[in-house]
């Protein structure tokens, strides 16, 4: 019965209706795994879609978190446009949406209103703080989450306690609750399959952020000093962190037993200290001092550009870089990274472009839905789509 089934997720259907970061990557996972995801835009185009650069009618961020899925317009403000969308929900397995929490409320499609419609439905509530809770109604983005959740601060005790603050680079509040949100619908299918019936996910982050810090916490807590001092405090003999060489940066992880003893027995020393081998690594070069550790079994990295990441070996060996035609950009090669997990049964793929801007309405109302060709010219006429 099996043996074709290649994507895990190839019966899903996914009303997918985020925006920004959040909820697109969320989405994208599970395109990936093999759900139809049906990515709904406003007939004028969502937020992010229009963030630079430009390449035609979507920016690069909309290019790159909108793989795999297919577009499709609504006005949901649209008595006609709502009407399509409930259509969609009764063929549909799962509903995502990262808009402020009460906005679904207000048009009149929450998880009250369709788990009456199809009570096996899964929907997926992205927040910044959740559904309930005195802050719930405040708008968030990823740098928001990882501010309240210690995270900024912790980033900046890394490279000076009394320094500022620092925050990461390409969302990472946004990507990691995207990726919980992800493993949380999975989990709701399971359940769904074992007792046909959907549920609401409460997806914040927050809450995911905060948890992202689990260690620090528990460090704080069981010590009474914060992660730094602690560091400071209980400092082993290990050697290593980012070291800069003669011609850029490496980073060693020696912490302790048989790879600080391999350092001391590679620079000659009775005891490998941090001044002794940042010294030695400053007299070398980046791939003298990679390929000299390498060889003895110490932990070590090149400090790679983005560039460099591009060309690695290892990852072009394990066919982790998929190139995506991109009629947008023709004269331009669209990279992405691949799906990051191997699943000998089922992998994940990355294969499709992100959607013109509602590229697929004809396809969906006709096709699914059960549309002619001229309801969907007077649609269009009517403004409900493009």
């Amino acid at each position: 019965m099996f043996e074709s089934l290649t994507k895990v997720l190839s019966d899903i259907r996914v009303v997918d209706l985020t925006h920004v970061w959040f909820g697109p990557w969320c989405t994208r996972i599970l395109a990936m795994l093999g759900a139809e995801v049906i990515k709904i835009e406003p007939p004028w185009g969502g937020f992010i879609r229009y963030q630079p650069p430009l390449f035609g009618d979507a920016g690069s961020t909309f290019l790159c978190l909108n793989t795999e899925k297919k577009g499709m317009t609504l006005n949901l403000k649209n008595d006609k446009g709502r009407k399509i969308f409930l259509e969609l929900v009764e063929k549909s397995d799962i509903v995502v949406n990262n808009f402020m929490p009460g906005t679904m409320e207000k048009l009149n499609i929450s998880y009250e209103t369709l788990s009456k419609i199809k009570s096996s439905i899964i929907y997926a509530q992205l927040s910044g703080f959740g559904l309930t809770g005195p802050f719930s109604r405040r708008p968030s983005f990823a740098s928001i989450g990882e501010a309240y959740s210690g995270y900024t601060r912790l980033n900046g005790d890394l490279v000076d306690p009394k320094g500022p603050p620092l925050p990461t680079t390409d969302a990472f509040g946004d990507l990691v609750p995207g990726t919980w949100a992800a493993l949380s619908i999975l989990a709701a299918i399971r359940y769904r399959d074992m007792t046909g019936e959907g549920q609401l996910i409460d997806t914040s982050q927050i809450e995911v952020c905060t948890h992202m810090v689990t260690n620090s916490i528990s460090t704080l807590k069981m010590t009474g000093m914060m992660p730094w001092q602690a560091r400071d405090k209980f400092r082993g003999p290990g050697v290593g962190g980012i070291i800069k060489a003669a011609d850029g940066y490496v980073r060693v992880s020696a912490f302790g037993g048989a790879h600080v003893d391999r350092v001391a027995k590679l620079m000659n020393v009775e005891q490998a200290t941090s001044e002794n081998f940042q010294e030695w690594v400053s007299e070398r070069t980046v791939n003298e001092v990679v390929e000299t550790l390498i060889k003895n079994d110490i932990p070590v990295a090149p400090i790679d550009s983005i560039e460099q990441t591009l060309i690695n070996p290892h990852l072009d060996a394990r066919n982790f870089f998929v190139e995506i035609d991109e009629p947008r950009a023709p004269d331009r090669k669209l990279i992405l990274p691949d799906y990051p997990v191997k699943l000998s049964k089922t992998p994940g793929k990355l294969t499709k472009r992100a959607p013109m801007l509602g590229e697929h309405n004809e396809e969906i109302l006709t096709t699914l839905l059960g549309y002619d060709k001229e309801d969907v010219e007077q649609l269009r006429n009517e403004k409900v789509i493009t």
